[in-house]
């Protein structure tokens, strides 16, 4: 299964909570701080909704 790397680029202050939320649910805190999740159905979704706050490449395995 891929792996993608997800990097907040903007800061989600001044969106709506639930955007907020979903960052936090990703495990992104922070301001240009990356993480490495296995891609789903689900985590689509996620980035979807969030996906003008957030950069998304494939990780090398």
């Amino acid at each position: 299964m891929a792996k993608l790397r997800i990097t907040c680029i903007h800061s989600p202050i001044g969106y709506p909570e639930d955007q907020r939320l979903t960052l936090k649910s990703m495990g992104l805190k922070k301001l240009h701080q990356s993480v490495v999740k296995e891609d789903s159905q689900s985590l689509r979704g996620m980035i979807i909704k969030v996906r003008h706050l957030v950069t998304i490449e494939e990780a090398s395995q």
